[in-house]
């Protein structure tokens, strides 16, 4: 039956699936003129991705060129080479770290028979689907995944070429790619309507939290922001060191001391939201609106920021562009330092230092341009107590009070 093809047409769940056995990857990435960062810290992310996938990563292929080849996305001797190692060592996944056309795919299945061709995109689809646990979060998952796959339904079956006739239709009626595209673009109609009447309870239960302090977490993933939210919140959300491991917008009420202990404590709402990555599609940003209007919403944002990465400035700089997308990029904003236990500076003024102080974090350049800022160590359970005195201190200057 025709309906029942179309389901396959959407990125399945491959790399986790019922089998235990852990699928085997490969990487492939293009050095090109001009990229941002080195191709070996996107592939070091790209990694992650197929980690939280459930895969493992056996081997890296990158080629420098000045434009990825149009028809295999690398030369054709980067390619044989792929192929003769997929070959031998029995690759199950190939994982290309931009996205690729229809004719790519094509053209790169043809040349690594029985080795899944993977892109970015589709990878992170594929860890958004097996992490989707609310109805909103499936419904946007399915959306992106719908709208992903629309422009790349021809090739994929042999029988899209053939065209329907008979008895009933006139001439020689719609191709079944036709078909298919009609099925999926009414699909995405009705996700989209779908999604609106969730979004419509969302936002009315959003409204009726007005006249409360709020503030959102946000930051890229995996840098402790659900760490930080059950700290806080003293709740149980889920924590995992994997890429996306939260996806729904989570909402707590915390409880936050007041300077002076002879006055009550103060309430306020504190909400988590997906983490944000470099090269995250469009789609995806366009499908999580919703999930991220807790930002939008928020009287303070707390952008937390993983430390001891090497690229957490470039990280932060992701935040800061995913942030002016959704319209949040003139909130004010706490900028939350985490997991200054693992910490190790490359800068010469910190040379010799094994451990930084608090002290010596809170003088530093990195303190300075991010004001207000915070160290803290949410593992460990370092200044935590700060954190909770500027987040307060924040919230009451965004509503234009004081702490009396």
């Amino acid at each position: 039956m025709h309906n029942a093809k179309l389901v396959v047409l959407l990125p399945a769940k491959s790399l986790k699936g019922t089998s235990k056995k852990q699928e085997k990857a490969i990487l492939i990435g293009v050095n090109s003129y001009g990229q941002v960062l080195p191709i070996e810290e996107y592939l070091d992310e790209l990694e992650q991705l197929v980690f939280s996938s459930g895969g493992v990563t056996k081997k890296r292929f990158i080629q420098n060129l000045e434009h990825p080849n149009p028809k295999t996305y690398v030369g054709s001797g980067k390619i044989q080479e792929i192929a003769d190692y997929c070959d031998v060592e029995k690759i199950d996944i190939a994982v290309f770290d931009d996205e690729l056309s229809p004719a790519q795919i094509k053209n790169i299945e043809n040349r690594l028979p029985g080795t899944k061709v993977l892109s970015r995109t589709h990878l992170i689809l594929d860890i958004f689907a097996n992490n989707a646990k609310t109805a909103q979060a499936k419904l946007q998952v399915e959306l992106a995944q719908s709208i992903f796959m629309l422009p790349r339904l021809t090739g994929l079956w042999t029988h899209l070429s053939k065209q329907k006739g008979g008895i009933g239709m006139k001439g020689p009626g719609e191709t079944e790619i036709e078909t298919d595209r009609r099925i999926l673009r009414n699909k995405i109609s009705l996700l989209k309507k779908k999604l609106i009447h969730v979004e419509k309870i969302g936002n009315t239960q959003r409204a009726g939290r007005q006249g409360e302090m709020r503030a959102a977490l946000v930051g890229y993933t995996n840098v402790g922001k659900s760490t930080i939210m059950n700290l806080l919140s003293r709740s149980e959300v889920l924590v995992e060191n994997k890429l996306f491991a939260t996806l729904d917008s989570t909402v707590r009420k915390v409880v936050l001391p007041h300077p002076d202990e002879m006055k009550p404590p103060v309430p306020i709402l504190l909400s988590d939201t997906v983490g944000f990555i470099r090269k995250l599609p469009t789609l995806l940003v366009e499908s999580f609106k919703s999930t991220l209007a807790e930002a939008l919403e928020a009287d303070v944002l707390i952008h937390v920021v993983d430390i001891s990465n090497p690229r957490f400035e470039a990280q932060m700089q992701s935040v800061k562009e995913t942030l002016h997308e959704i319209g949040a990029s003139e909130k004010p904003e706490i900028v939350v330092f985490n997991k200054i236990d693992a910490y190790k500076s490359e800068d010469s003024f910190f040379v010799g230092e094994s451990e930084m102080t608090l002290d010596q974090f809170e003088k530093s350049w990195i303190a300075k341009e991010n004001a207000p800022a915070v160290f803290i160590s949410a593992q460990e359970k370092n200044n935590i107590s700060k954190l909770r005195q500027i987040l307060l201190s924040e919230l009451f200057k965004s509503r234009g009070k004081k702490i009396d």
